[in-house]
């Protein structure tokens, strides 16, 4: 998130530091900071992008929470602060709100302004938005985003003359959709075009009741029925609190994650639209006129921070700190917790401010104790070396089996745990085609020797060899489990299995069965085996020591190239005394700086003659080549090899 230095500082006061030891300080204590713009001429421009992770987006993804964190690391307070005392608000009789489920919805507040007049905002107000990335629209939207990245709410502005009134009262409800209804949003990007989403009745509406017209996707998106424009008089002002997960799976699957739901999705208090209220009236009233006409609040379902019980001793354990509890004391009181020793001073009580909703458990209150008390005082300790007492058996005899087909010209590889579809399907899904867990390596190893048995030439071998050892998933008696599998692959022509690897595997697991000494109940299918590892090893005896690795030759890394390669075969005639080196020698020679790879595969005797035939493979590392390309290389090699004397079959 961008953050304006100068909007800090209405906070903060003209005490703080300057916008590189701003950066300095939260990067050390809070959080990583991508970027600073410093301008010497405009202090607007000077922004810090502060990367917010999850956990403290809930009242940091604003300038009021960044100001908040400054004062906590410095030790000061804010000359400024929006949420230190609790805001008056006249009641408001002609707005009704019916909220149908108080888990979706706990809390919906709603201002009336009339006589408002729409129209450019102020400067001020349109550089603050500018330094931060933001599109000036109208001083009504604009004002509603402002107090957005002031203090952390999201706020959504109606017509309120576009409402139908009943008995003289605007009549919201807050409900889930219905499956197939739909609801027209607010065009993106400066585009006039309305765009229509149909809803499957997992999300969140604000509905105008006397209609049942839906008029906002809620913590999404507002709707097009009452949106702000040039004529615009009276408007209501939405300040909500709305479930983080229906927030967050209704606009990740349509798409649009926008400033609003990410703040809503990450659970902002509940005690936060009666302020954004207070500022947003202020605001208007101030840039666009008006008169105040009061405010419903609906606060169905109060969540007030809990006192937690943080242990002195576990603190320090965990930090590998020694401060007392008076020190935990105040740097906790620092953050704007209540904090408080009890009479053994073991223990500290401890209840977060209602904008820190991420401060829940004992171990979320030793996260603020340490890195406000600054991790660079956490001195490294050597851990006291113990002698090894028992040996990883896993480890021991998987070396063993890695030796053993390494040896037999086998690569390791290591697939995904995620599948398209298997037996066992996961809740959160990381991608649609990522939803079940592996119940075997097979499938995995069979679908690596399709995409790499092509490459066979280019890789100088004459078939393709792959093994993985990994853990795969089946249901057990009452839950998942799990267990180690070993699978090994062999593809002998890259249009597929042939017929012929599953007699040439066997010779392989016998080999493997030899080294483990065990009798080994594999699965073989199409040029695969697979068995359980883990039944495997439990027949098998502890090791008492680990073998002696002998180190390796250094090897240097080359990157590869993308482009697609070519193969040109040339069998020739040579005397008996020419010995093959020679000929590969001059074939090299001459097909100069594209040649990749040069592979003898056949070879044979006759009438006092050697018929050598070589596979040349060509590739470029900056371009797809062309036949004709290679063809005049290909005329070279015969041009030498026709000046040898050699005869080209």
């Amino acid at each position: 998130m961008k953050v304006s230095y100068d909007w800090i500082r209405e906070y903060y006061g003209d005490s703080i530091p300057s916008v590189v030891e701003v950066a300095d300080l939260l990067g050390k204590h809070a959080f990583e900071i991508e970027e600073v713009q410093t301008s010497a001429t405009d202090s607007d421009h000077n922004v810090i992008d502060v990367d917010v992770l999850p956990n403290r987006a809930s009242d940091c993804l604003c300038h009021r929470g960044i100001a908040r964190e400054l004062a906590s690391i410095v030790g000061t307070i804010l000359e400024y602060d929006p949420l230190a005392t609790s805001p008056e608000l006249a009641k408001n009789n002609e707005i009704e709100v019916e909220i149908m489920n108080k888990e979706a919805c706990p809390r919906f507040t709603a201002s009336l302004i009339t006589g408002v007049e729409v129209k450019e905002s102020p400067e001020w107000l349109k550089k603050r938005l500018e330094a931060i990335g933001q599109r000036p629209i109208n001083n009504i939207v604009d004002a509603t985003n402002y107090v957005m990245f002031a203090i952390g709410q999201p706020i959504h502005a109606y017509d309120a003359d576009l409402f139908p009134q009943v008995d003289g009262r605007w009549q919201f409800q807050v409900r889930y959709a219905s499956a197939g209804e739909t609801v027209s949003l607010i065009a993106e990007g400066g585009k006039d075009e309305d765009r229509v989403v149909e809803l499957k009745g997992t999300e969140l509406l604000i509905v105008d009741k006397s209609s049942n017209t839906p008029i906002g996707l809620a913590g999404v998106k507002g709707g097009r029925f009452a949106g702000v424009h040039a004529g615009t008089k009276k408007v209501i002002i939405e300040a909500a609190h709305f479930h983080p997960i229906v927030t967050r799976k209704t606009a990740r699957r349509l798409g649009i994650v926008i400033d609003a739901s990410k703040r809503f999705e990450n659970e902002p208090s509940r005690e936060l639209p009666p302020y954004a209220q207070s500022e947003i009236v202020k605001l208007i009233l101030e840039i666009a006129g008006g008169e105040y006409q009061g405010t419903v609040d609906e606060y169905l379902e109060r969540k007030d921070n809990k006192e937690v019980e943080v242990s002195v001793e576990k603190a320090n354990l965990l930090l590998g700190l020694a401060l007392s509890g008076e020190e935990m004391c105040d740097l906790l009181t620092k953050a704007g917790c209540t904090a408080y020793l009890d009479d053994k001073l073991e223990l500290i009580r401890a209840t977060g401010p209602f904008e820190r909703t991420d401060l829940n458990i004992q171990e979320d209150f030793i996260e603020e104790i340490g890195r406000l008390h600054g991790y660079d005082h956490v001195e490294s300790v050597v851990p006291e070396s113990v002698p090894l007492t028992e040996l990883n058996k896993r480890h021991y005899y998987g070396e063993k089996v890695r030796h053993v087909l390494v040896a037999q010209g086998f690569s390791e590889v290591i697939t995904s745990s995620f599948r398209n579809k298997d037996k066992i399907q996961l809740l959160n899904a990381l991608a649609s085609d990522k939803s079940y867990v592996r119940s075997g390596l097979s499938k995995n190893l069979t679908e690596v020797l399709d995409r790499n048995a092509p490459l066979a030439d280019y890789l100088g071998i004459n078939d393709t060899r792959v093994f993985e050892i990994g853990t795969v998933f089946y249901n057990g008696e009452s839950t998942v489990a799990e267990h180690l599998s070993l699978a090994i692959g062999l593809r002998q022509k890259p249009s597929g299995y042939s017929g012929k690897e599953d007699k040439i595997l066997t010779g392989v697991l016998a080999s493997i069965n030899e080294e483990l000494g065990v009798d080994i109940d594999w699965q073989i299918d199409k040029g695969v085996a697979e068995t359980n590892l883990d039944a495997v090893l439990a027949e098998l005896e502890m090791p008492t020591e680990y073998d002696v690795v002998e180190r390796a030759e250094d090897i240097h890394y080359q990157p590869f190239s993308t482009y697609p390669y070519m193969t040109r075969d040339i069998a020739l005639w040579v005397d008996d005394s020419t010995d093959e080196s020679e000929v590969e020698k001059i074939l090299n020679d001459n097909a100069g700086v594209l040649r990749v790879r040069t592979t003898l595969f056949d070879r044979f005797e006759k009438d006092s003659r050697t018929s050598l035939a070589f596979r040349l493979v060509f590739q470029a590392t900056d371009r797809t080549l062309t036949d004709g390309e290679v063809n005049e290389v290909m005329d070279r090699v015969y041009k030498a090899v026709e000046e040898k004397g050699w005869e080209v079959r």
